[in-house]
């Protein structure tokens, strides 16, 4: 993207906005998931900056070993920050659970998704038993472009600080303060599923094209046959997962409708 950032700026402004929040509701804790990726990597180095008491867990849920790695590496680097660092394994917690609702478990997508809101519940029970809040780590395509996302699973968040940013923009935040590099050039991946599909291989886009479509996709008269490609990708999945991205449709009884 062209967004001019000052990223020592912004990363102030993000850490001043969350110390407001907290204050505000009398918050003690920020609960963050380290999935490994740039997202959760950049949240989780925010959240510890503020000086707030922050909990930064892992959670393995059949994970490939190259995730595992990334996210232990993000783990490691909040050690010499104001971290309380926690790995929850489900892996057996989710077995059980498709044990108990066998007669469901072919659903390669309602697996994926109950992984993501087993996450959810993980977070939201150490956030609730230390008075805090769960802090999302979705960034602007992904939350308000395409919703790639869980609805209550990785959605279910209390607060999102980078959801006004792009993905190319949380990489540069992420570079300003020290993430791994090797953290910053993995191929984002939501982890959910049991081959190794990533996230650009999923939705049929590049974050970078992803980021066109929304910004510039539709103020252009005339479009090659691969941006037209593009920005179809993108409206299908904006359309298909806009119940995600509004609020909760809600039956309005009328004054008038009451006998």
């Amino acid at each position: 993207m062209n967004r001019i950032i000052d990223y020592e700026n912004l990363s102030k402004e993000i850490q001043n906005w969350i110390i407001n929040y907290v204050n505000e509701f009398n918050i003690k804790t920020l609960v963050v998931g380290v999935s490994g990726g740039i997202d959760s990597a950049v949240v989780s180095t925010l959240c510890a900056n503020t000086g707030i008491s922050t909990i930064a867990v892992g959670m393995p849920l059949n994970s490939k070993p190259e995730n595992t790695k990334l996210s232990n590496l993000q783990l490691k680097f909040l050690s010499k920050l104001n971290v309380q660092r926690i790995e929850v394994e489900l892996s057996k917690t989710f077995k059980s659970f498709e044990n108990t609702i066998s007669s469901f478990v072919t659903s390669d997508l309602a697996s994926a998704n109950s992984k993501s809101r087993l996450r959810m519940v993980t977070l939201y029970h150490i956030a609730t038993a230390s008075n805090g809040i769960v802090v999302g780590t979705g960034n602007k395509v992904e939350d308000f472009g395409v919703g790639f996302f869980t609805k209550y699973g990785d959605g279910g968040v209390d607060i999102s600080p980078i959801a006004d940013l792009y993905k190319t923009e949380v990489r540069e935040l992420g570079r300003y303060l020290g993430i791994p590099q090797e953290i910053i050039n993995a191929t984002p991946t939501d982890g959910l599923w049991d081959d190794d599909r990533n996230d650009e291989q999923q939705i049929g886009a590049t974050y970078d094209e992803l980021e066109w479509a929304m910004e510039y996709g539709t103020k252009k008269q005339v479009y090659t046959d691969k941006e037209f490609e593009i920005l179809e990708t993108y409206q299908k999945f904006n359309k298909k997962n806009n119940h995600k991205m509004v609020s909760i449709p809600i039956f309005d009884l009328k004054e008038n409708e009451i006998i």
